[in-house]
């Protein structure tokens, strides 16, 4: 056994018979087991104190923390790092703490489907709303997701039905491995009944003829979201999104967001990127809160108030978006707070807030440009070009 005091060791349905030597090893040298009411199901009969996860689950790794000196054994399911408790503990606890990896889910569902894992997109909605799956449902995806509970394929099935792909095939897969292994298999528009409250979902993702179609890529028509007339222009929200430079994991501050175009943009854009969309007005606010349920990042985080005030007390973020409000004092609030590597871009279409950014621009560097985008619409019986407003654009890189 490891001299780790802290084991963290991935279990399947198989129990302690499907662990490899050193997992076993582990496992039955701890003093202290701690898991769901499953895992101590699989280990009955193991000598060792037993603990349940805790509520709230966050409360873990400082009870963790408590027993060191103990041997412990946290026991998961699959692999403790694939969207699981590993995670959290190894960043805590680092060289303390020795992982036991065991085939995960989405290994065993990928087997099960034929489907080449390299191919397939996993997610997860444990504790999220289904909407999470929306930037990943495009023609001809595969995706697996673990669910959150008994209900979760009827409300996937419910809504790809009302997107369009009610073609999709749902399968439920449960207990993998165990000699309760089941499987279930539907159409999202036939989807009937629940299924086991643990289980892994696969989606074929089937596009109808009235399928909603919505790229990753920046750009989205304004035509999807709910706003008032202010919001940012689709071909000026592409070019605005490829200056800010959306990467997994990092955070947004979009300021005067409106209907929350950009920051809903930059979050379906790169995988576990946030966002804060920073809004006065209460009406604005409750549009970005209904788009970003409805494009899939439930996650937008929505603060009122007006820059650079609001700004106080936010954690640092990778980018910084001022859509309106532009004013010295937030530009110097937001560079004060970016981090290593920031960008900020700021739109103006006002000839006051125009002539402010090329004032910052003389200050701080950058690039200005002027965004003279028009649309073709009718002229008379004719079609004509009809401009939009022009958007003078400031962009600085960290």
């Amino acid at each position: 056994m490891s001299g780790a005091w802290l084991q963290v060791i991935g279990m399947g349905e198989d129990g302690p018979e499907g662990l490899g030597a050193r997992a076993r090893a582990a496992l039955e040298g701890a003093e202290v087991l701690v898991g769901g009411a499953r895992h101590h199901a699989l280990t009955e009969g193991h000598p060792a104190e037993r603990l349940r996860w805790p509520s709230p689950f966050s409360a873990l790794t400082a009870e963790i923390g408590a027993l060191r000196g103990r041997r412990v054994a946290v026991l998961a399911t699959g692999d403790p790092m694939w969207f699981s408790v590993g995670e959290s503990l190894a960043a805590t606890f680092g060289a303390e703490a020795e992982l036991h990896p065991h085939p995960s889910a989405f290994q065993l569902a990928a087997v099960r489907m034929g489907w080449p894992l390299a191919g397939v997109e996993t997610l997860t909605v444990h504790g999220r709303p289904v909407e999470s799956l929306l930037p990943a449902v495009m023609p001809g995806a595969r995706l697996l997701v673990l669910s959150g509970g008994a209900g979760t394929p009827g409300e996937v099935a419910a809504l790809l039905s009302a997107r369009g792909f009610g073609d999709s095939r749902l399968t439920v897969l449960a207990a993998m491995g165990g000699p309760r292994e089941s499987r279930l298999a539907a159409t999202a528009r036939d989807w009937q009944g629940e299924a086991p409250a643990f289980h892994t979902l696969a989606i074929d993702c089937v596009a109808g003829p009235d399928a909603v179609l919505l790229s990753r890529l920046p750009g989205l028509p304004e035509a999807v979201y709910a706003h008032d007339g202010t919001i940012t222009k689709a071909e000026v929200r592409a070019l605005t999104l490829a200056r800010l430079m959306p990467m997994p994991g990092q955070l947004l501050w979009d300021l005067g967001c409106g209907a929350g175009s950009v920051a809903i943009e930059w979050m379906r854009a790169a995988r576990d990127a946030c966002a804060i969309g920073v809004e006065q007005r209460a009406d604005r606010r409750a549009f970005a809160e209904a788009n970003a349920r409805s494009l899939g990042v439930p996650g937008l985080r929505l603060v009122s108030g007006s820059t650079p005030g609001a700004l106080a007390g936010l954690p640092a973020p990778d980018a910084v978006f001022i859509g309106g409000g532009l004013s010295a004092e937030t530009v110097d609030a937001a560079l004060a707070a970016l981090r290593p590597h920031g960008r900020l871009v700021a739109n103006c279409v006002t000839l006051e807030a125009a002539a402010l950014a090329a004032a910052l621009q003389a200050r701080h560097g950058g690039t200005l440009t002027e965004i003279a985008v028009s649309r073709a619409g009718p002229l008379g019986p004719h079609r004509g070009w009809t401009p939009l407003r022009p958007v003078t654009q400031w962009s600085l890189h960290g």
